[in-house]
């Protein structure tokens, strides 16, 4: 499926700034301006967001061989980029358009990072996930360690269970009867404690997925009670905070 990242990328920044070099005469911070973007556009996505004394020699090797949706956000800087309100974050849940979602050009480099350290160590992402089924529990509650780069005061949780959520071979898709099995959960576990239309959740498509192994869906709050999320968590703190 093509993937359409026009949601949270910058557009028009520098018509003025454009405008202006055709006349005779520029000022000196509308030529620094220029100059700054010109370098941007020659700055190579592994070096953006990343201080010039830390640039490395060539391009990490867990930042090689990407698809082209995380080269475009890794090339843009993190002032550029703008995150997706809870207006856009219900729309785009709404079309099942869940390629759409993306994380901050930085963050989505640290996760990048992270994913490699864990299968470096543990040699897969399941053995690394695995550990919080040691407990008799079906269902965990826990942070997105690395969420997307939607607005403050959206939390990310992922609800990962031990059981299968059924999907429709022919559709990459959630079934009816698996939809609902979530939907009702949902309502019982969150919107019965929070108003209804400030939570949603979703569960992407198999070839979205950064841990197949391992069932899991995704749930977003908005402007939630934190002692609530503490609850529910059972006190988690995003792997984000703690790598």
């Amino acid at each position: 499926m093509s993937t359409n990242t026009s949601l949270s990328t910058p557009a028009g920044t520098f018509t003025t700034i454009d405008k202006n070099l055709e006349k005779p005469t520029i000022s000196a911070s509308t030529a620094h301006l220029a100059q700054n973007r010109n370098l941007r556009e020659k700055l190579l996505y592994w070096l953006v967001n990343v201080p010039p004394s830390q640039w490395p020699a060539e391009c990490p090797a867990f930042l090689r061989d990407l698809p082209a949706k995380s080269i475009s956000i890794l090339s843009t800087p993190d002032t550029e980029y703008k995150r997706q309100d809870w207006e856009m974050v219900k729309e785009i849940v709404r079309s099942n358009r869940i390629d759409l979602f993306q994380r901050v050009p930085s963050e989505l480099r640290r996760y990048l990072e992270f994913k490699a350290h864990i299968v470096a160590k543990y040699g897969s992402i399941m053995r690394f996930m695995g550990r919080p089924f040691e407990f008799d529990e079906d269902i965990r509650i826990l942070y997105n360690d690395w969420p997307y780069g939607v607005e403050e005061g959206i939390v990310h949780l992922v609800v990962w269970t031990k059981f299968e959520l059924e999907d429709d071979p022919a559709t990459d898709d959630l079934t009816p009867r698996a939809r609902k099995e979530i939907d009702d959960y949902v309502m019982r576990t969150f919107r019965s404690r929070m108003p209804a239309e400030q939570v949603i959740w979703f569960k992407n498509w198999k070839s979205l997925k950064s841990v197949h192994a391992v069932e899991h869906f995704h749930v977003m709050l908005y402007q939630p009670d934190m002692e609530f999320v503490k609850e529910v968590t059972q006190g988690d703190v995003p792997m984000k905070a703690r790598f």
